[in-house]
């Protein structure tokens, strides 16, 4: 059994099979998700898991070169905001519509049960050399 990082072995094995620009997004429990595009639902009550405590794991567990995250959340959550910043170096905004479209890139979803707004994140892996 793995001792740390991501114990949920359905996105332990999703992550090993990222590649270099691949991208994953987080999600809050009301953004939605498009079809086709592989969800991993950890929602199990309102608040619960938090963004910020699946975004905290994720960036143990996985290199991330780049995020795009909406520009509205700089505005009507500013916590989540400050969070993003402070925790990811290569991070671009583009609108909350345009946000949803690029979720249709992604290789995976994993859907929290947060309930602020905008709280959602497109990570762009990397690679570890």
């Amino acid at each position: 059994m793995k001792k740390h990082g991501i114990l949920n072995r359905e996105l332990a094995g999703r992550f090993a099979k990222l590649g270099h620009t691949d991208r994953i997004v987080i999600a809050d429990c009301g953004l939605p998700i498009p079809d086709g595009v592989p969800c991993i639902d950890l929602a199990y009550k309102l608040g619960e898991p938090s963004f910020l405590s699946i975004l905290e794991v994720v960036l143990e567990d996985l290199v991330v070169e780049a995020a795009v995250a909406a520009e509205e959340v700089k505005t009507k959550n500013e916590s989540i905001a400050g969070k993003l910043k402070d925790n990811l170096s290569n991070i671009s905004y583009v609108s909350h519509e345009e946000f949803k479209e690029l979720t249709k890139q992604a290789k995976l979803i994993i859907r929290t049960g947060e309930t602020t707004p905008y709280a959602n994140v497109i990570l762009q892996s990397g690679v570890i050399f």
